[in-house]
């Protein structure tokens, strides 16, 4: 199901809501009037061939409402998979909270979130705007998925970003932060260095040499940690960021309070802790690195899977043959291939005959022959001869992004335990 809301005027709003069971005028006049018997609905349009309702209104309806509206006079709204890009979770307590936030939007029977691969599956007749405002309201960020291979291409952009910046923060953490823990560390465990310390910089000296290395660590590197822990301290959701964020201001907080104002302090408490909240942040870096290696890892298969999509195809337009981009295919169109290029979609031969690599789908290498009336499927590698074929699935309904659905969620998966 697909669930359209766009700007019709600058006071109204249109909305396309799929509908089941009418089977004749007379059930598209009932739908018609009960729609239009809402209030803020300006104007109902029911079209018994495709099956949808286009409703127009001036005020703000919710999508719920609609579908209760329709349901009430005993037709039904078919449930949706949305597929929703979530960032922002680093646990799985955030798995959780994402989860309970859509599983609580009116319309949702059932969501299922996946940490590795940073996807939210829905099921049910919420629209989507109201799922991302449901993530977003929880503090994380939220986006719909389109096209497959499209939205694979740019989260894959995005975590090697991200793997990026966190390779870089914890190396910038790790050389600042050393110096720190040898000079705190090594003197409790080596006399020596204490002694060391001492008749060289002195105490003072070297707490106020951590105190710059540790405020460079925990307002640089490890920034990240409270710009996304307080608030959500804040909206008493707290996550492992607000652990991090708490436990590593107290003791910096602390140890500043005991290196520029000793005498707020009882006497014999007057320490300093910069190590320990440098570390910290060090530390709990280098976890994020090294999950966002694994996350990497995991969605290895569906980058493979993804690489087998073309990017591009000849599709013929208004008398002319253009190149678009294959997610632009629509349902219909005519899509011409030549030999040896990857097939962009599913569709049905018109015109040509020749053979087609289907070994990605069928491990079979013998070459299959397609002629008139053949189907093909999208991924699969054209051969020697010219086709044309008529669309039959595009974008998300696409065979092989059926597949590629299929490995994310069985890569999501748990038990019931879990």
């Amino acid at each position: 199901m697909n669930v359209q809301m766009k700007a019709e005027t600058s006071t109204a709003q249109t909305v396309v809501l799929p509908i089941e069971g009418m089977t004749c005028a007379s059930c598209v006049g009932r739908v018609e009037r009960a729609l239009q018997a809402v209030p803020g609905v300006s104007q109902a349009h029911v079209n018994l061939a495709t099956e949808k309702a286009e409703v127009r209104f001036s005020n703000p309806v919710t999508y719920d409402l609609l579908v209760r509206t329709v349901e009430n006079i005993g037709y039904g709204v078919p449930l949706a998979n949305t597929e929703l890009s979530i960032e922002g979770m680093t646990c799985a307590s955030c798995v959780g909270r994402v989860e309970r936030a859509l599983a609580g939007v009116k319309g949702v029977r059932f969501a299922h979130v996946n940490l590795a691969t940073e996807r939210a599956t829905v099921e049910g007749t919420a629209s989507p705007e109201d799922l991302v405002k449901a993530v977003e309201n929880a503090g994380y960020d939220a986006a719909l998925i389109g096209d497959t291979g499209a939205a694979e291409a740019e989260a894959s952009a995005r975590k090697d970003a991200e793997r990026a910046g966190l390779k870089h923060d914890l190396l910038v953490a790790g050389i600042l932060t050393l110096p720190v823990f040898l000079l705190e560390m090594g003197s409790h465990l080596i006399p020596a260095v204490h002694h060391l310390v001492m008749q060289t910089v002195g105490t003072q000296t070297s707490w106020y040499f951590q105190f710059a290395l540790t405020t460079l660590v925990l307002f640089f590197p490890g920034l990240r940690f409270y710009q996304k822990g307080f608030p959500a301290l804040f909206r008493l959701a707290p996550d492992m960021n607000s652990m991090v964020a708490v436990g590593t201001m107290a003791a910096y907080a602390y140890s500043v309070v005991a290196t520029f104002l000793p005498s707020l302090l009882p006497a014999g408490t007057v320490n300093v802790y910069y190590e320990a909240a440098s570390v910290i942040v060090t530390l709990i870096l280098l976890g994020r690195y090294l999950e966002a290696k694994a996350k990497g890892k995991t969605s290895e298969a569906i980058k493979r899977l993804v690489q087998l999509q073309a990017r591009t195809a000849r599709v013929r337009r208004s008398g002319q043959t253009v190149e678009i981009a294959t997610s632009d295919v629509a349902h219909d169109d005519i899509v011409e291939l030549r030999p040896g290029e990857r097939i962009p979609v599913d569709g049905e031969v018109i015109e040509g005959e020749s053979y087609v690599d289907e070994s990605m789908m069928t491990g079979e290498p013998i070459p299959v022959r397609k002629t008139t009336g053949s189907t093909v499927v999208g991924g699969t590698v054209n051969q020697k001869g010219a086709l044309a074929l008529r669309a039959t699935a595009v974008g998300g309904a696409t065979v092989l992004s059926q597949i590629i659905r299929m490995v994310e969620s069985a890569q999501g998966s748990k038990l019931p335990i879990q």
